[in-house]
């Protein structure tokens, strides 16, 4: 079954259903009080027989983006899985095209997401993915609460 998770959205606190197929759900929720001008797609929706996912990503940010620290927090079935930051933009010799964008901007980006290789258990994955505008952690940009829900074990 092909899938596509897709979803765009102007307002904070508004929740949605993204994706769903056979082995694989997902929804998300803004988890700020600011609204955004933010899409985002995914294929396939499946966590199944797939070494890579295709993502594509539209934003226009609300503030300029010279530093830009990620922070991905991980629930599996309620426990603390993975605590995972990475600093993509430092405002030197940066690497990534979200790098130098700024306030009132879109911003596109096409990218692979290759952790599509783990074989996620069957279970309640809760993901918070936020954005810093500093390294102290302080000045959100953004935050995302994914709830993805896998149907069926991948071994």
């Amino acid at each position: 079954m092909f899938g596509l998770l897709f979803f765009i959205l102007f307002a904070p606190g508004v929740g949605e259903f993204l994706c769903t197929s056979s082995d694989l759900e997902m929804s998300y929720t803004f988890c700020d009080s600011t609204a955004h001008a933010f899409m985002f797609n995914l294929t396939p929706c499946s966590t199944m027989n797939k070494s890579v996912w295709k993502a594509a990503l539209t934003w226009i940010p609300r503030s300029d983006i010279h530093f830009l620290k990620i922070v991905f927090h991980v629930w599996y079935d309620g426990a603390k899985a993975l605590l995972w930051k990475e600093l993509l933009c430092s405002g030197a010799d940066d690497e990534y095209s979200v790098c130098g964008t700024l306030k009132g901007e879109t911003l596109e980006a096409a990218f692979d997401i290759k952790g599509s290789r783990i074989k996620f258990p069957k279970g309640n994955y809760r993901v918070i993915l936020q954005g810093f505008s500093d390294d102290s952690e302080n000045n959100m940009l953004i935050c995302l609460n994914f709830t993805m829900i896998v149907k069926q074990d991948a071994f």
